[in-house]
């Protein structure tokens, strides 16, 4: 008699096939996390290793010193880093405060309001994600211009504080998932539509809420190309602009070290964020994918 196949038992072909498969997503891993590490060997590496054309993690002698320098403003650098950490922090804190709050409102609105229009409204929302930033800089800067908000920060602040399209998105396929008997029952108790997105919806979307906010805030921490184009002004430069004008000095006197330091120094609160938060996040996209 035929021995009966065993349901739940791997077989060897299954396990040789989950070796090969976790043997190239670890090499897809160390590529991807190799010019990471290779950027933080580099920061206390001298000038002379680096520009020795030998490929080396480790620093030969360790030089400690590139990172006071960061934060030592030099004669030659456009912005300090702590200006620049500053700026962008003032953009970012009214942005996740003010554009986190008109986001979970709209997508409260879109997932559980009835309204006319509101499916046509939503994928006209959606469409604007795939208008390329480049293609609207040029009319935004000559917009800005004549409000006089060029080399402020206002620009960077402002339009994000009536919503993120994503964010909006996100959270709306995560409200979608919740019954839309809450909002029947709430408004049988006399409660107005923004105490029941208060009081009943916002706590329940607290967690995907804060995942979208870390997200966004990874995005602002990031921004080049925005604070490039509105601000001249070496006292208003973000972050990312303070890195380049340390790249403009520093690459002159291949003084690469410092650039590095500078760059590990800047990743540090995005990357606390993301490994502290990345169960959050995962389960935050996934779940608004399935649902909806």
């Amino acid at each position: 008699m035929a021995k009966a196949h065993v349901s739940g038992v791997r077989t060897t072909k299954n396990k040789v096939a989950d070796i090969v498969i976790f043997a190239l997503l670890f090499l897809c891993a160390l590529v991807m996390v190799f010019p990471l590490v290779y950027m933080l060997a580099m920061s206390f590496m001298q000038n002379n290793q680096i520009l020795s054309g030998k490929l080396t993690l480790i620093p030969n002698p360790w030089k400690f010193g590139n990172y006071a320098r960061v934060f030592a403003k030099s004669s030659g650098t456009a912005g300090s880093f702590l200006t620049g950490t500053f700026n962008s922090i003032k953009v970012a804190v009214p942005l996740l405060i003010i554009g986190g709050f008109t986001s979970s409102l709209a997508a409260f609105s879109f997932a559980k309001l009835r309204f006319r229009g509101k499916g046509v409204i939503f994928m006209c929302l959606l469409a604007t994600m795939m208008i390329p930033f480049a293609s609207i800089m040029i009319p935004q800067y000559v917009m800005f211009s004549k409000l006089g908000w060029v080399n402020t920060l206002l620009p960077l602040i402002i339009p994000g504080c009536f919503g993120n399209v994503s964010m909006i998105f996100f959270l709306r396929q995560n409200l979608s998932g919740i019954s839309d008997t809450l909002v029947e029952a709430a408004k049988i108790d006399g409660c107005g539509y923004f105490k029941i997105y208060y009081s009943i919806f916002l706590p329940l979307m607290k967690g995907a809420l804060a995942t979208q906010l870390i997200l966004w805030f990874m995005g602002i921490w990031n921004d080049y190309l925005a604070p490039t184009i509105f601000l001249n002004n070496s006292a208003k430069y973000t972050l990312q602009v303070v890195i380049r004008t340390f790249n403009s000095y520093y690459s002159i006197n291949s003084d690469y070290s410092v650039i590095m330091a500078a760059s590990v120094m800047a990743m540090i609160p995005t990357l606390l964020l993301f490994f502290v938060f990345q169960r959050f996040i995962i389960e935050s996209i996934a779940i608004s994918g399935i649902k909806g």
